[in-house]
């Protein structure tokens, strides 16, 4: 029978069924995903993949077919973990991806060294970014607010998990300051040493739904992992007492199947968390502030010391948190000097502003020094002509 991988009609995808790793996501919606972007020209007997895991050399490819380890593919988008692919044969007549398929999430973040502007892809395709706070550490919440920022802009849906509830009497004051610090976000408390939790969080990931864990080293995340799966798929390490910092058991992000057709993907502990072109997840996470913009007497306001400034009136009421402000007003500069050197353009006129600036602060300094010298020479003139009297 002819094989319609290829076939620029949808409907005969629909019609043969096209089957790929039901137990890696594949669904029905993922199907018609395929049937809309098909088969490059040639490879008409192209099966659907997802990539599982990326490897130095190798991507890790599931398929009806099994687990593949092919070669990173020579042309067009570059895979991420969670990336849907077809899979076909290479000019050397060997499997190979031969087409990454558009995504329709993607949590990035800006690559980890200073000098980048770089996107780094940490996964695609996710349906739900859990957000991992431990009960057993300080809350950061400026860590928390920039990790849902990124989870916002990704296209997914955030959640906060609590892990290790059973380890300190202090979980209700840490899930009142979640709940608070995360508003509009769910928030699950789990101990997965003692199951709790558990049900709750599988409720929040439909069948065929992407899962990612998101959390510092020693968060408990394979842990977490472990007790999904009902089965030891990572290894744990033990947490050091005096920083409560663990080690990174996790050394790839890697897609784990669990019961009912759910996918799990699991993360190294991200040490930081770089903003990349994340305008939609700042809106979600500060519409409050957004909405304070808003009733400022002038449009153009800086919140700083204008008057009617809607912004210095909440924080003089206390309304509106000071730690929460300072923190949007961080991660607002992070944006701006990531777009500064990500855009030639924007750079050049951020370099016009301050060249106006320093000239404009220049040209007063120079104003008030005359002005000075002027009022100086006017009082020596009368006290020159008080004496003649």
């Amino acid at each position: 029978m002819k094989n319609y991988a290829s076939s620029s009609d949808p409907s005969l995808l629909n019609h043969y069924q096209l089957q790929g790793p039901t137990e890696y996501g594949f669904t029905d919606k993922t199907a018609e995903l395929f049937a809309s972007h098909t088969a490059p020209e040639g490879q008409e007997t192209a099966i659907p993949g997802r990539v599982v895991r990326l490897d130095r050399n190798r991507v890790l490819v599931a398929s009806t077919e099994g687990l593949l380890h092919l070669p990173y593919p020579t042309h067009g988008l570059v895979p991420a973990t969670g990336d849907w692919v077809w899979l076909g044969r290479n000019s050397a007549g060997e499997p190979a991806v031969v087409e990454v398929l558009p995504r329709h999430s993607a949590l990035s973040r800006k690559r980890a060294f200073e000098a980048s502007s770089e996107e780094q892809i940490l996964g695609s395709n996710i349906d739900i970014v859990a957000v991992v706070v431990p009960v057993d550490r300080p809350l950061t919440h400026n860590r928390l607010e920039r990790t849902l920022v990124a989870a916002w802009d990704s296209g997914a849906t955030p959640l906060v998990v609590i892990t290790k509830a059973d380890l300190a009497h202090l979980a209700d004051d840490v899930v009142g300051e979640v709940i608070l610090q995360a508003a509009g976000v769910d928030v699950v408390t789990t101990s997965a040493e003692h199951g709790d939790g558990l049900e709750e969080l599988m409720q929040h990931i439909p069948q065929g739904a992407t899962l990612v864990l998101l959390g510092p080293s020693g968060a408990g995340k394979s842990t977490l992992i472990n007790a999904l799966a009902g089965r030891a798929v990572q290894q744990t390490g033990a947490v050091r007492a005096g920083d409560g910092k663990g080690k990174h058991t996790t050394t790839s992000r890697e897609l784990v199947p669990l019961t009912g057709g759910a996918v799990l993907m699991d993360t190294p502990g991200v040490r930081g968390f770089g903003l990349f072109d994340a305008d939609e997840g700042m809106e979600e996470m500060f519409g409050d502030l957004e909405e304070l913009f808003s009733k400022c007497r002038f449009t153009d306001c800086a919140h700083q010391a204008e008057p009617g400034c809607a912004v210095q009136e909440a924080l003089a009421e206390e309304t509106l948190d000071h730690r929460r402000w300072a923190s949007y007003l961080k991660l607002q500069r992070e944006l701006a000097a990531l777009a500064r050197k990500h855009d030639a353009a924007a750079r050049r006129a951020y370099q016009r502003e301050w060249h106006q600036k320093v000239m404009s602060a220049d040209r007063g300094q120079r104003a008030a020094e005359r002005y000075r010298h002027d009022q100086a020479q006017d009082r020596a003139g009368k006290d020159g002509r008080r004496r003649k009297r």
